[in-house]
């Protein structure tokens, strides 16, 4: 597999989701079938946000603020959301969403490098990283930022893509995943990035299940458990800060 394909230098991933930014949510939708929506809402529901006195949630890598404001809607507006990332043109999308769903003035974006996070420690009672954890250069230091900012005995939910265990699944997503989704993607989003040809190297080559489970305890986080979803297209982990 190409290391050029690969490439998940600061700069080539941020100028990468730069580039695709108009299509993200279309294609999202579109190469998902709509199932991405569902996934967010179930982690929304098995990591429900706790009381304002608690504090804010954090929602790293946000992208367009998907995951924000499913947030900011279970929590019906009481709970603080700020949703962070490092690629400007996709939070300029997120802050018309929040506008156009009436959570402008609760939701707050932040432009921010998940490895340095421009945060204090102790801050949020629940930090979330949707899809996002495998495009961070460094992920032990993305997972290491995410606990700092998080509180004593906050938590840690991390959704991102994982390869499913039973056979003839992986075989039907292991053929859609390596081709038509690249295919697809790279013809409507144009991408002089190959980012649709990224997006599944990059999961194919990033730990999933126990592997990144074990990151996540490394990171400092307890009580760590995993919940895969859709046959294991995705994985939802959640772990707790002592």
């Amino acid at each position: 597999m190409s290391s050029q394909l690969l490439d998940k230098r600061e700069v080539r991933i941020r100028r990468m989701f730069g580039q695709i930014a108009p299509w993200y949510d279309f294609l999202n939708h579109l190469l998902s079938l709509n199932i991405d929506k569902q996934w967010r809402d179930r982690t929304a529901r098995l990591v429900p946000p706790g009381p304002a006195s608690l504090g804010p949630i954090l929602d790293l890598c946000t992208g367009t603020g998907d995951l924000a404001l499913t947030y900011d809607r279970d929590a019906k507006g009481s709970v603080p959301v700020i949703g962070a990332d490092f690629s400007h043109e996709m939070l300029v999308r997120a802050v018309k969403k929040a506008e156009a769903a009436g959570a402008g003035a609760r939701v707050q974006f932040v432009e921010a490098d998940a490895q340095a996070l421009p945060f204090a420690d102790d801050t949020f009672q629940l930090v979330t990283n949707a899809f996002g954890l495998r495009n961070v250069t460094d992920t032990d230091k993305g997972l290491a930022e995410m606990v700092r900012v998080t509180r004593s005995g906050g938590r840690v939910a991390v959704l991102e893509f994982s390869k499913p265990r039973n056979p003839v699944m992986c075989r039907l997503y292991g053929w859609y995943f390596r081709y038509l989704l690249p295919l697809v993607g790279q013809l409507i989003s144009r991408s002089r990035e190959s980012a649709y040809r990224y997006l599944p190297a990059s999961v194919l080559n990033f730990p999933d299940y126990d592997a990144l489970a074990e990151k996540m305890r490394a990171a400092g986080l307890g009580e760590v458990q995993y919940l895969p979803f859709t046959f294991g297209v995705a994985t939802l982990y959640v772990g707790v800060k002592p």
